[in-house]
């Protein structure tokens, strides 16, 4: 059992975040239905269909009030399934990704509900995944991305994270660096890669999601992760945000969303730090 399976199935039917009134949901999907939103005729992975009623039943079941959807790259640059998302539900936000020599889409989304382009630069055999803009793509389009009120998110790895750091610092907007930034729990919290993570975290410059659990798929537990979170709580609890990830693409078992947001809240151990992740950091950021 690895520490996804850990988690999958536990605490169905519970909602571990409706003492939190206007919580948030930092980071999930939806797909299709792909009769109505076809995914991107040239893409890196077809998942299943996670649609509109199943996502915001899962949110319910968090007892969170808002989310923030991530435009998949299975969809390319046609923001259709999201812009009808955040049309139809107020208190959502949303996270586009946009090439550099396309960012002319990006006039006039902050008034839909957007509010960040995202982008991948990744270490190892994974890479970028098709349709994902690079960090050169944010270089680029960071000045446009600070005209219009947006700011970006980055899919990366702490070895990565090493190199980017000083161009990260000079960026003109906020970055949110997904998945803890791929902390290898192996190396533990003194690696190179994840103090500079803390540094990133610590100078202000950029937020994190904590969401472990795909740092942690070759363990019996998510135990291994704790450390790491209470190392970047303890870096900057005004700049940390928790995501589910749902629906947990390519992932078997998929872990249970409200697990996951029960454990985050475990290791966090502090109401009022809680309250801020949950609640108060996403709200002064998706603002």
């Amino acid at each position: 059992m690895n520490g996804v399976a850990a988690v999958s199935g536990a605490g169905a039917g519970s909602d571990p975040g409706s003492d939190l009134i206007g919580g948030w949901d930092c980071h999930a999907h939806v797909f299709g239905p792909y009769a109505q939103f076809p995914l991107a005729a040239e893409r890196s992975y077809t998942p299943p269909e996670a649609v509109e009623m199943q996502y915001l039943e899962m949110l319910a079941r968090l007892g969170m009030s808002h989310g923030v959807l991530v435009h998949p790259s299975a969809y390319g640059e046609d923001y259709s399934l999201l812009l009808h998302m955040l049309d139809r539900h107020p208190q959502l936000r949303g996270v586009v990704v946009a090439q550099a020599a396309s960012v002319h889409k990006l006039e006039g989304l902050r008034a839909r509900g957007v509010r960040a382009a995202r982008f991948s630069q990744r270490t190892g055999a994974g890479g970028n995944l098709a349709g994902s803009a690079s960090f050169a793509d944010l270089q680029a389009m960071a000045p446009r991305l600070a005209e219009l009120g947006l700011h970006a998110e980055l899919w990366t790895d702490c070895a990565a994270l090493r190199d980017l750091a000083p161009a990260i610092l000079a960026l003109p907007v906020p970055i949110v660096i997904d998945h803890m930034g791929g902390f290898d729990h192996h190396a533990g919290v003194d690696e190179p890669g994840f103090r500079t993570l803390l540094g990133l975290l610590a100078s202000g410059n950029a937020w994190v999601k904590l969401c472990a659990y795909r740092n942690l798929l070759d363990v019996p537990d998510m135990a291994p992760g704790l450390p790491f979170h209470r190392k970047l709580v303890e870096a900057n609890p005004d700049q940390v945000l928790w995501g589910s990830d749902w629906p947990h693409l390519r992932i078997n078992p998929a872990p249970d969303a409200a697990a996951l947001l029960r454990l985050m809240r475990d290791w966090t151990g502090d109401a009022a730090i809680e309250r801020r992740i949950l609640v108060d950091n996403p709200a002064r950021l998706y603002a």
